[in-house]
């Protein structure tokens, strides 16, 4: 297996939708609707939103190659963050004070890669892409009862910082607010 990463081009958007779409219901909790899961990937994970995505000079997407085949992406977010309390858990954790922040939105591996290093790598590169815009910390939401992603996220160095909610459909889901250092 021969894994490489690399920034996500505009050729990708349809690649990219068809990964999403594969494993964002790998990440909402046991009991979440399909329909829900399907109506998010339509509205935020369709072709057309990582054309957007892509286009936004404030979003880096990167993507996980095992032999020439997608297999897993990431998407970093710049810019002020929206929520006025997110924002200030955010910004408490930033050393030094008032230092630029990152948000790591997206982060997906294909269930059949799961375990083959694929995700270790990608992080790696999307850290380094972090690290490379100037900002002094990553931080990112992850469902708190998504155990396999909380202790891959440990391993990498992210610690809880708060939480957040998440909608999904109808429904309000309760997320960690993890970051670490870059």
């Amino acid at each position: 297996m021969a894994i490489t990463t690399r920034r996500a081009v505009p050729a990708d958007a349809a690649e990219l939708h068809e990964l999403a779409a594969r494993t964002f219901g790998l990440a909402t909790p046991p009991g979440t609707l399909a329909a829900d899961i399907d109506a998010f990937v339509a509205a935020h994970l369709a072709r057309a939103s990582f054309e957007g995505y892509l286009a936004d000079p404030a979003r880096i997407l990167l993507v996980a190659e095992d032999d020439g085949t997608m297999a897993g992406y990431a998407m970093l977010v710049g810019g002020p963050i929206a929520d006025p309390d997110l924002a200030v858990v955010v910004g408490a954790a930033v050393d030094p004070p008032g230092g630029a922040a990152i948000e790591l939105s997206k982060f997906y591996v294909a269930a059949e890669n799961h375990g083959s290093g694929i995700a270790a790598t990608l992080m790696t590169a999307t850290l380094a892409a972090a690290a490379a815009t100037g900002a002094r910390l990553c931080w990112l939401g992850v469902n708190q009862r998504n155990a396999r992603a909380a202790r891959f996220y440990a391993k990498h160095g992210f610690e809880i910082i708060g939480t957040k909610r998440f909608l999904v459909g109808a429904v309000w889901h309760d997320d960690h607010v993890r970051a670490r250092p870059l």
